[in-house]
């Protein structure tokens, strides 16, 4: 096999900025990747250059993340912290890793904190941590709401009954493949949408020149843990939101956010938000803008620009998948991590709610917390506790990094497991194995009085990228 090997105008044609970080990639890719073909790991340094927080806690691809978000100094007065933070709950506390708990902490301290969570399925990100809720006065952190921004889970349930699965199984494996896009590829045909006659693709600046690429990359997904998969439903309980008998349907799940688009926007007012608001290092990236300053309000515009479009995204494979099964859905159901939303507190004051890897849990809000590739998900309805600023978790959360499970995790073993929950698995990779994630029951059991559950969802059929 020929030794691998990456040049440093390889990853400036990726997008890499000039300077540490293509070296650090270098060294990373050499010495953790040379045995892997370099397609994948092209793909990889792409899904981190796009993605750097979902790597933070990485042991080696963190290393590249640290350069790319490293900023230079800034010549403005550096912005104090408060000594004490303001008091917030945390579920689960025993689950998370004090690298989380620690960023929460600071996170809790910032002279714009109004209110503040942490969801069970936290872990250590850039900014607030994965699974942190935080509520500012007239202020957004764009690290705060994360890179990939409007990532959202979105189902579809299906008039057809749960043994369709596995009578068609095959069938149901090609329409997967012929429909789905993973990584930083593109749709091969992409079809139009009403977004793109959005004005701010003409008004904001950062945007105007990402529409022809988010054009070619709707309805298409991210890589890591984004996936498209069929699997099959049980409905425990009605609700008037969702019109289905209780029984069993087959579904399809997909998960995902805005792309390139999203990512983009992250990055620019990111930086933006860092060089004008200069904090403590240990705070640098809980950097925030306020909302009645110009870049404020741009940003707010693009995040939500990118929300739209990350939704749109969704809709369009649920599209897909519609037309090549033949059926409608009896039922949608859709929800959003990674955004910021205008909301009151239970005081009444009106803050900017933060959710990074956390998930609306209003009163009555539906929801889709998802498992792994071999566990259940649920479909859950919020209760409204204003202790979690009416929020709840997102998934499952990681308990290992994405570099521990590659190297503790044989595909023997994946392969086995995969086998023993009649789970099919259509790419994917070790650092997605099921034995990366915390348990989901144990998660849910932390989150009782956050949401109620309304059914499971078993993953059956599962696309994820190469």
């Amino acid at each position: 096999m020929a030794k691998l090997k990456i040049s440093g105008k390889e990853l400036l044609k990726l997008g890499y900025p000039e300077g540490r970080a293509i070296g650090m990639a270098i060294n990373v890719v050499h010495q953790h990747f040379k045995k892997e073909k370099k397609e994948k790991v092209m793909a990889l340094l792409k899904a981190v250059l796009d993605n750097p927080e979902d790597f933070a806690d990485d042991e080696a691809l963190g290393r590249i993340t640290a350069e790319l978000v490293e900023k230079e100094k800034e010549s403005l007065p550096e912005i104090p912290i408060n000594m004490q933070g303001i008091p917030y709950k945390v579920y689960g506390p025993d689950a998370i890793e004090q690298g989380a708990l620690e960023q929460m902490d600071m996170a809790a301290r910032l002279p714009v904190a109004a209110a503040a969570a942490l969801m069970p399925d936290a872990h250590s990100g850039y900014g607030l941590p994965i699974g942190g809720v935080l509520a500012t006065d007239n202020a957004v952190i764009p690290y705060g709401v994360g890179v990939d921004i409007g990532c959202r889970m979105c189902l579809s349930v299906f008039p057809l009954p749960a043994d369709f699965l596995e009578k068609n199984r095959s069938r149901l494996s090609l329409i997967l493949q012929e429909n789905t896009a993973f990584g930083y590829g593109e749709q091969r045909k992409p079809m139009d949408d009403p977004i793109f006659e959005r004005p701010e693709f003409r008004e904001l600046e950062v945007v105007r020149s990402l529409k022809d690429k988010a054009f070619r990359q709707i309805g298409s997904s991210g890589s890591g843990n984004h996936f498209v998969e069929f699997g099959l439903v049980e409905i425990l309980e009605q609700d008037p939101k969702l019109p289905l008998a209780k029984g069993h349907y087959m579904a399809l799940l997909s998960h995902s956010g805005s792309r390139n688009l999203g990512a983009t926007i992250a990055k620019h007012y990111t930086n933006l938000a860092m060089k004008n608001c200069p904090l403590p290092k240990a705070a640098k990236h809980l950097a925030w803008l306020g909302l009645d300053t110009q870049e404020g309000q741009e940003y707010w515009l693009a995040m939500n620009l990118a929300g739209d479009y990350a939704s749109a995204c969704h809709h369009h494979i649920h599209a897909r998948m519609a037309k090549a099964l033949g059926e409608q859905p009896l039922a949608m159901v859709e929800n959003h991590h990674n955004f910021a939303w205008k909301e009151q507190l239970a005081n009444g004051q009106e803050v900017i709610v933060h959710r990074k890897g956390a998930t609306p849990a209003g009163k009555g809000v539906l929801g889709i917390i998802p498992g792994s590739m071999i566990h259940d998900g649920f479909i859950v309805r919020g209760k409204g506790s204003a202790t979690a600023i009416n929020s709840a978790s997102h998934g499952a959360g990681r308990v290992m990094s994405r570099t521990k499970a590659r190297n503790s995790t044989t595909q023997h073993e994946l392969k086995k497991v995969l086998k023993e929950h009649g789970v099919e698995l259509i790419g994917g990779g070790l650092d997605e194995a099921p034995m990366a994630y915390k348990n989901i029951h144990e998660v849910m059991a932390f989150q009782k009085d956050l949401v109620e559950v309304l059914g499971t969802f078993s993953p059956k059929i599962v696309r994820m990228d190469q």
